[in-house]
């Protein structure tokens, strides 16, 4: 199992202090912060035993706290968009932020990512954990959550687990943003990707899954043989790719399976993704456009990452009925 360290990484005024979580093994070492349970680096070797941070972030906690683009963070309470913000449980409307067009994204205004979790070292990893209470965000039930990040080998573990008081929508997920190039690489368009998925969920303007699940052959969706991402993306409509890929149907069996493989040939560097969640979104990095900086001094354009957020699918709360 890896070796597992932990340091002081900044404070948060009126909210408490910040620990980096460091988890190193023979090939890999990765960072996290209890602020959003955030991968600050992933720093793995190449073919020519160069090392490399695969993961965009910033160099400070100051970066951290702003995150526009939720660089490295769990999502949560709900992932991905929910339409209008707005869904039903047990007879009741609840309305919640609304933060992206007229969605409510990622958990809303000070969702999962925002707050800085309890931790705990664990062997080969960390273990985090969170109280999101009654009404956070406007959602219903008390929540107590835990996220666990352990490292064996060359595999890196998420494991996701949550408990609420009452029924309510919870659909947790990593956002880390991927360059196998190094971060601050310009563009991911040299990438071979696949996706182990017969069918996507097509979007309206506002990026809500229309309702249809549509067959991925003979689409540029069709990802089940590795393409090259440059090329592919030039087919897609739209900035880019930003859709859920379906491996299954939610509340069918969770077996864990491999959905999803990305590989850079110029590094040699490899990264295979497996999950039990029903669906993958596969988020190009569209919206990136150089208007911070990231570690390094790096500035971060469109298309220079891409992002796999297994979970359920989106707005399920209110198509899943």
């Amino acid at each position: 199992m890896a070796l597992v360290l932990m340091e002081e990484f900044g404070e948060v005024p009126g909210e408490g202090r910040v620990q980096k979580w460091i988890l190193k093994s023979s090939n890999i070492t990765v960072e996290i912060i209890t602020l959003g349970c955030i991968i600050t680096a992933i720093k793995c070797k190449g073919k020519n035993g160069e090392v490399n941070d695969i993961v965009l972030g910033y160099d400070d906690l100051e970066g951290y706290l702003a995150n526009p683009k939720y660089f490295g963070a769990v999502i949560g309470r709900v992932a991905n968009r929910i339409a209008k913000g707005r869904f039903v449980v047990d007879g009741k409307d609840y309305q919640l932020a609304i933060n992206n067009g007229p969605n409510s994204l990622h958990g809303g205004l000070r969702g999962f990512s925002k707050v800085i979790w309890g931790s705990e070292g664990v062997e080969g990893g960390v273990r985090l954990t969170l109280t999101s209470p009654d009404g956070d965000q406007n959602y219903p039930g008390e929540v107590q959550a835990s996220v666990t990040y352990t490292l064996e080998g060359d595999t890196l573990s998420i494991q996701y687990q949550a408990r609420s008081t009452r029924t309510t929508p919870i659909n947790l997920t990593n956002h880390s943003y991927f360059n196998l190039a190094g971060q601050g690489s310009a563009d991911i368009y040299d990438h071979e990707v696949s996706i182990n998925a017969p069918t996507y969920l097509p979007v309206d303007d506002v990026m809500i899954p229309t309702g249809e699940v549509r067959p991925v052959e003979h689409t540029p969706f069709d990802l089940r043989r590795p393409v090259l991402i440059g090329p592919r993306l030039k087919e897609v409509p739209g900035p880019g790719f930003d859709h859920n890929f379906c491996l299954s149907s939610p509340g069918d069996a969770w077996t864990e399976r491999m959905c999803a493989r990305v590989f850079h040939p110029a590094s040699g560097c490899v990264m295979e993704v497996s999950t039990t969640q029903p669906g993958v979104q596969f988020y190009t990095a569209n919206f990136l456009d150089c208007s911070f900086k990231g570690k390094g001094g790096a500035s971060y354009p469109k298309h220079s990452a891409f992002c796999l957020e297994t979970q359920n699918w989106p707005d399920a709360v209110n198509q899943m009925g």
